[in-house]
């Protein structure tokens, strides 16, 4: 394919994720399939349309002088000197000519004479006069690390008065940071320690997880084109996510309720902890992500764990009173915590609907409460670093249950890392994106202490 073909295609992939709202990383994904792309163009689209995603309000303020503002550009057209001031500041393997070129042609392409000379013109005075400096230029706290990291400015507010400045700020910038991979291991299949042999020997860097003992970290190498990945002996888990289940505590031959588990990372953690003897009922809204669960499961080898299509908030009619030992409520949430491998979710989210999802995961917990035994443990996580959806709900929902308290041992149980983390609460653990280079992510465990 051709830098020009490349580009084109890159430039479709932003336009789509921008207007129709959907994921980044699954529209690439689909392109990249749909392509049949080099490995070298595979990281050159790849890096552009995440970078230029991630980038996206610092580049307009970059581009901001250079354009009459009293003129409307075309969507397609300013997305293109995004992505081209993009490549110009952060790539230094692509020359600026090059990029400038290609712009031009791709502007004759898609419009007329005049948008290519604009575009031409726009991209050669950035590459004259540099940028300006939005640290030195801009002084009101929340619109300097708005513009620096490319965060809304309303989020951005939120999280300074949630965390402070120093929290906040780091978390904006590490969410503009590639974290490093990890997987969890099959252990009815194969050791930590064998495969960390197996990866070794084909030219991976890895290291143990802290959080969990079938947790490693991939610090070099593709997992993906690993005969371990493949064959079902790994798959892909942030360590965070381990974190969930390990603070589970299951057993084998318990009775297990995963009352949102697509895509099935967790529920398929537990039932490897369960050394796959017991009884896992594991559901989620959507009856295609239920298939994911599914897959996930065969791949792995996993036998103990029953599917079917639910609404969380229903379950108590379809079970009876005290019917598990243990209940997982990872919560439908804003996802504010994974910014860093979904860019696009911090422009498509609002206070509003973080303020709907708070009901939601109220109301999720409120209906599988009765469901767990007395002494069970009921564990609640979210993908998010908003205290909304986290500590206000579990707050919430212990004046409502009084027959639950946050277990007290589930925080000595942590690792002794995490049990002096800045994200540690009365109500549970939030970790931040910047502190141990996992997705942001709270969780905590509670405890039921009287029938209903």
């Amino acid at each position: 394919m051709t830098n020009k073909q490349i580009r084109d295609v890159i430039l479709d992939l932003l336009i789509r994720i921008e207007q129709q709202k959907s994921y980044s990383h699954l529209l690439i994904d689909q392109e990249i399939k749909a392509q049949s792309l080099s490995s070298k163009d595979e990281r050159f689209l790849t890096e552009i349309v995440y970078g230029t995603m991630q980038r996206k309000i610092t580049l307009d303020y970059y581009l901001e002088p250079f354009l009459n503002t009293r003129k409307k550009l075309a969507a397609w057209v300013r997305m293109l000197l995004r992505m081209s001031v993009y490549q110009m500041v952060y790539l230094d393997k692509v020359p600026d000519h090059a990029v400038i070129h290609e712009a031009v042609e791709i502007a004759k392409k898609r419009g007329h004479k005049g948008i290519a000379s604009l575009v031409n013109g726009v991209l050669r005075n950035v590459q004259r006069k540099g940028l300006r400096n939005p640290a030195t230029e801009i002084t009101h706290t929340s619109k300097r690390i708005s513009v620096e990291t490319s965060h809304p400015e309303w989020l951005v507010r939120r999280w300074l008065k949630m965390y402070g400045k120093d929290v906040t700020e780091e978390m904006c910038r590490a969410n503009l940071q590639q974290k490093p991979m990890a997987v969890r291991i099959q252990p009815l299949r194969i050791t930590r320690e064998a495969a960390k042999q197996e990866l070794l020997k084909n030219g991976f860097e890895v290291k143990d997880s802290l959080f969990s003992d079938q947790g490693i970290v991939i610090q070099k190498g593709n997992i993906l084109q690993s005969p371990l990945f493949s064959s079902g002996m790994v798959s892909i888990q942030d360590q965070s996510s381990m974190l969930a289940t390990e603070m589970l505590a299951v057993q084998p031959g318990m009775r297990i309720l995963d009352a949102c588990s697509a895509p099935g990372g967790k529920t398929t953690h537990i039932a490897e902890k369960m050394q796959n003897k017991g009884v896992i009922r594991a559901h989620d809204l959507h009856a295609k992500k239920v298939q994911l669960v599914d897959k996930k499961a065969a791949a792995l080898q996993l036998t103990i764990i029953h599917t079917s299509q639910a609404d969380a908030r229903e379950l108590k009619s379809m079970y009876h009173h005290e019917s598990f030992d243990r209940i997982l409520v990872d919560a439908p949430c804003s996802g504010l915590g994974v910014i860093r491998g979904k860019p696009d979710i911090k422009y498509n989210k609002s206070a509003e609907d973080i303020r709907k999802l708070s009901h939601v995961q109220l109301d999720i917990l409120e209906s599988v409460a009765p469901l767990l035994k007395k002494g069970g443990y009921l564990l609640y996580c979210t993908c998010t670093v908003d205290k909304e959806e986290n500590e206000d709900v579990v707050g919430t929902f212990l004046q409502r249950q009084t027959n639950y308290k946050v277990d007290k041992r589930f925080f000595a149980t942590l690792p002794k890392l995490l049990q002096t983390s800045p994200g540690m609460s009365e109500m549970g653990l939030q970790l931040f994106p910047q502190s141990f280079q996992t997705d942001g992510f709270f969780l905590t465990r509670l405890i039921r202490t009287a029938s209903y």
